[in-house]
């Protein structure tokens, strides 16, 4: 136990030393998850709550044009402008960047006389269809001209796809109050009453959003939940930095090779730097965890909501630390220099991360690339976590995430091992 203590004692003086070892563990992944948690809220945020701003050339003077734009800007995720009629394409891009708007919309100058002759005639066919006569003088002039859409290239194709789908939301709904209204009159004889009007196209059946979760809890996750887990593991991972290049330092100095002539094991050193880092690890997610709870709903972020089940989640760090520990060892074991091993250590772990899930989830990726994911550990820590924050689980409902974790750890302490008996280091 002497033995081990002073060797641990050694380790934390080493890691003391190594300023750029301790910012990389610290530093840079509170900077990351601060960063990543804002931008992907504000992601969130300009659907949910803020408006995306759009600007409208209306070239057309009928009241279908004026209720297209209602219906625009009643969906209520569009801040509306309206530009002049006259406008060409060039000038409707500088007003875009003048206007720092994403898109504009252009409505034909023809289009509330082809959707008033599109309306007659769908109501014109559905007379027929009911054995009455419809009004033969109505001429088809084809359907409305397509309303053109400019976006931003930068506008991501989802939130596109959202937008192209809310204005073809309003243009049938356009549409359609225009064939109502052409229906109800060629039966009637007199205008389609408002009240009547409203409740036929406002009848829609309601639609509840519910997460779903192990635990039953109906609180949905916000970007904390996603992000704050994520990163910690990223930064529990870089301490490949320090403590891989402790590892290749020491091989280099010759002090695997001198404990061989002292009367102790190769066991206790390796023992005691898995514990002062598996520690660090610890440290960091406690840092990072407190700095989601506390700092960020004073910067206006949504704030971490820890688990319910506090002992799963300190088995999941501690493992999720363990593999980030066997990982920097076995890299350090094969690693001849710094040099191999800092470049080496970092692009691996941004690839792990990237494969992982921690960039983009796993399940927009293709069937290969989810295969892939499988070996990263990364992607199991992840999954562990996810079923805490997420889910709202409990540790036996994450033990299937932490059985290949632990198969990965000792993959890992095994190669390590071999490495140091095939360099004759032990």
């Amino acid at each position: 136990m002497f033995k081990l203590w002073a060797a641990i004692l050694k380790d934390l003086r080493v890691l003391l030393r190594d300023g750029v070892g301790l910012a990389l563990m610290f530093v840079m992944p509170i900077v990351l998850v601060v960063v990543i948690t804002d931008i992907q809220n504000s992601t969130f945020q300009l659907i949910n709550k803020n408006k995306l701003p759009v600007l409208v050339c209306n070239r057309d003077t009928g009241a279908s044009a004026k209720q297209l734009i209602a219906a625009i800007e009643k969906i209520g995720m569009f801040s509306v402008s309206a530009l002049p009629k006259n406008q060409d394409e060039k000038t409707i891009a500088d007003s875009m960047k003048k206007n720092d708007a994403l898109m504009s919309i252009i409505i034909p100058a023809d289009f509330t006389q082809k959707v008033m002759a599109k309306s007659k005639t769908t109501a014109g066919k559905a007379l027929t269809s009911f054995g009455l006569q419809a009004d033969s003088t109505q001429k088809d002039l084809g359907d409305p001209e397509p309303l053109k859409l400019y976006y931003n290239p930068v506008l991501q194709e989802s939130i596109r796809l959202s937008v192209k789908g809310a204005l073809q939301s309003a243009l049938q709904l356009v549409e359609s109050r225009q064939t109502l209204r052409s229906l109800y009159f060629s039966i009637n004889e007199k205008p389609l009453p408002s009240k009547l009007e409203d409740e036929m196209l406002n009848n829609k059946a309601a639609i509840n959003d519910i997460p779903v979760s192990i635990s039953g809890s109906l609180k949905p996750p916000n970007a904390a939940q996603h992000n704050v887990p994520a990163w910690t593991i990223f930064a529990m991972f870089f301490i490949i930095m320090s403590l891989g290049g402790s590892v290749v330092r020491e091989k280099v100095s010759g002090s695997f090779i001198r404990l061989k002539t002292l009367p102790t094991s190769y066991l206790v050193g390796m023992a005691s730097k898995q514990i002062v880092y598996i520690v660090v690890t610890l440290i960091q997610a406690v840092v990072i965890f407190s700095l989601g709870i506390w700092l960020f709903p004073l910067i206006n972020l949504p704030a971490l909501n820890l688990p319910n089940d506090i002992l799963g989640l300190f088995v999941v760090t501690i493992l999720t630390g363990w593999c980030a520990v066997s990982y920097a060892i076995c890299v350090g074991v094969f690693s001849e220099t710094h040099q191999q091993n800092n470049g080496f250590g970092a692009i691996s772990i941004v690839i792990l991360a990237a494969i992982g899930g921690l960039m983009v989830p796993t399940f927009s990726m293709d069937t290969s690339l989810k295969a892939i994911a499988n070996f990263s550990p990364m992607h199991w820590c992840l999954e562990a976590y996810y079923g805490l924050f997420l889910e709202n689980g409990k540790l036996i409902n994450v033990a299937g995430y932490l059985a290949p974790l632990v198969v990965i750890i000792i993959v890992l302490q095994l190669v390590a091992f071999w490495g140091l008996k095939r360099k004759n280091l032990i």
